[in-house]
């Protein structure tokens, strides 16, 4: 399944001008609050987007893999500070570039900006529909929307028409991605196990019947490229 959402000429632009750098797993990219100066393209590897709320709880809003970018909210904002934490979730390889650079850059040529602009769009939308699900459907809304999400960026179709979520993550990952606890989602799972929905093995999640969670979730049909956990 295709991760890249940035355009080829954007990935290009960070290939040829950017700096790059390597963290290891559980290394913060950037921290909330601090002031935004790069933006970061993921080379290899993958990093949570994360956001501390008010009940305490770690709120993953998404899961960006490689040909991405993160740090994009302070681009033509001055003195703009990160809303959100970065966090490697494995070994990870970055291109950085300041953004006063990339301003520069898109200033210059209006293909690059319509292209710049169409990706920012793109992840407004996706913010917004994820937290649409989180706050309107409750818990198993919460869960049902993240694991169709994460079908729609990591599944693998089997030949039995199950879908695998070729993505490893603990059960407390999950629970971020839902923001709840990792004691309800440990027993959500478990239920939706024994009920056959789902069946896991060594972090590797398969859905047995992704329809049947679209209907429980009253899925609005939005396009693949919206409904996504990237």
């Amino acid at each position: 399944m295709d991760h890249t959402l940035v355009s080829p000429d954007i990935s290009l632009l960070f290939k040829q001008y950017g700096s790059i750098i390597k963290l290891e797993k559980d290394r913060s990219v950037y921290i909330e609050g601090e002031l935004a100066q790069d933006v970061y393209f993921i080379v290899s590897g993958s990093i949570a987007i994360n956001k501390d709320t008010e009940g305490g709880k770690l709120l993953t809003l998404r899961i960006v893999g490689p040909e991405n970018c993160i740090g994009e909210s302070g681009v033509f904002a001055d003195n703009t500070h990160h809303s959100f934490s970065a966090l490697t979730l494995e070994t990870t390889q970055l291109l950085v570039l300041p953004k006063n650079k990339l301003e520069k850059f898109l200033v210059n040529s209006t293909q690059l900006m319509v292209e710049w602009t169409k990706y920012i769009q793109l992840i407004y939308l996706k913010n917004q529909t994820r937290f649409r699900d989180l706050m309107l459907y409750g818990k198993k809304g919460a869960l049902y929307s993240t694991l169709i999400r994460l079908c729609n960026t990591y599944g693998e179709p089997l030949s039995d028409g199950r879908i695998k979520i070729n993505f490893s993550l603990t059960n407390q990952e999950i629970a971020n991605l839902c923001s709840m606890s990792r004691e309800v989602v440990n027993r959500m799972l478990n239920d939706m196990k024994s009920e056959g929905l789902i069946s896991f093995h060594k972090g590797i999640i398969t859905i047995n019947d992704l329809e049947l969670l679209r209907r429980e979730n009253q899925c609005e049909s939005c396009p693949l490229c919206v409904c996504r956990i990237d």
